[in-house]
């Protein structure tokens, strides 16, 4: 999947994907073969964290 360049679209696609298709950040990056490094790396230079108990990624 060609994931969004810009780290707000990123999260917009991260987090609809992940309440829509996924119950893991994990299960989505095996799915999609993304690096969730690269993914929790530039939403965090945004302010923003993966929730384990929420499946989302939400602002620090």
């Amino acid at each position: 999947m060609n994931l969004p360049k810009d780290p707000y679209m990123l999260l917009s696609v991260v987090n609809m994907k992940l309440r829509d298709n996924y119950s893991s950040f994990e299960d989505f990056c095996y799915d999609l073969d993304v690096n969730g490094g690269e993914i929790f790396e530039i939403l965090e230079k945004i302010g923003y964290v993966y929730d384990r108990e929420n499946n989302q990624f939400s602002a620090k």
